[in-house]
């Protein structure tokens, strides 16, 4: 197997390979597709940890796909993403490492700056990995729908639950998919082949989402998935899937990057009837 000699070359290597690899491996494999800066500049140890595997996985997972070591891989995500940057300034904050004073750990204007930090970076990221053709697919599809059926439960909730709000001003047939008293199939019982569900679910995935995704694709309805990461259960019955990185603050996750894609197809669906 010849050795990766980029990012795009390495992601692609372990989605065709995903399926062969152990558990531990997989849990790796996970992560590395999902998490591009932390790969770049985080130590192997604070790695081990995020992945939830010993510092010897990394090693088995970077010799699996031929690098004599981690450092390796490390080294092909800090490249890469430097390289990325035409900007001199923002080189020299990629290669910044530091930690927030302890002092200043859970001061409300220190967690601010935190969150704002983070989101600034997660938009950075969500306007430069989505791509045209999956905006205009998106757009195109859900132009064409007769309904409008939204998925999203747990904290991916307030997405959906925006979502159906501004289709419905957009004069869409938008209805949202919440489960109440138990109704999920009744809510989805009328579902066409001419109708759309988008679902959004992000880790740990509601099994509630996949379900009405396994059935959706039965039902022949076309689907747009926004979920956080290209091993995600929802992606075989996507025919627009998303992968949205939100920023994080501990282990207190964002939505800001998330909403900011659905109110963009939203407004493209406006302008889209304007036209």
């Amino acid at each position: 197997m010849t050795v990766a000699t980029n990012i795009a070359q390495l992601q692609q290597q372990i989605r065709t390979r995903y399926g062969d690899l152990s558990k531990r491996l997989q849990q790796v494999a996970s992560y590395v597709l999902d998490n591009n800066n932390s790969l770049a500049f985080d130590t192997i140890a604070v790695i081990a940890t995020q992945a939830d595997v010993p510092p010897s996985t990394l090693i088995r997972f970077a010799k699996a796909f031929g690098f004599s070591g981690f450092n390796e891989v490390k080294q092909l995500f800090r490249r890469d993403l430097i390289e990325e940057k035409s900007n001199y300034t923002d080189r020299a904050r990629l290669l910044k490492e530091h930690e927030p004073l302890q002092t200043e750990r859970g001061k409300p204007l220190h967690i601010l700056q935190q969150f704002a930090q983070v989101n600034s970076q997660a938009m950075h990221q969500l306007a430069a990995q989505t791509s045209q053709q999956q905006l205009e697919m998106a757009v195109d599809i859900l132009n064409k729908a007769d309904n409008i059926y939204i998925v999203g439960l747990r904290r991916s909730f307030s997405i959906a639950t925006y979502l159906t709000y501004a289709l419905r001003h957009a004069q869409r047939r938008a209805f949202l998919i919440d489960g109440l008293g138990g109704m999920f199939n009744e809510q989805l019982s009328m579902l066409g082949v001419n109708d759309v569900v988008l679902s959004i679910s992000f880790s740990p995935y509601a099994q509630e989402t996949i379900t009405l995704s396994e059935a959706a694709s039965k039902a022949g309805a076309k689907q747009i998935i926004i979920t956080d990461s290209q091993t995600s259960p929802l992606m075989p019955y996507s025919d627009v899937c998303f992968i949205i990185n939100e920023g994080k603050v501990d282990t207190f996750r964002s939505q800001s990057a998330s909403l900011c894609l659905v109110q963009s197809l939203a407004v493209a669906l406006a302008f889209n009837d304007d036209e």
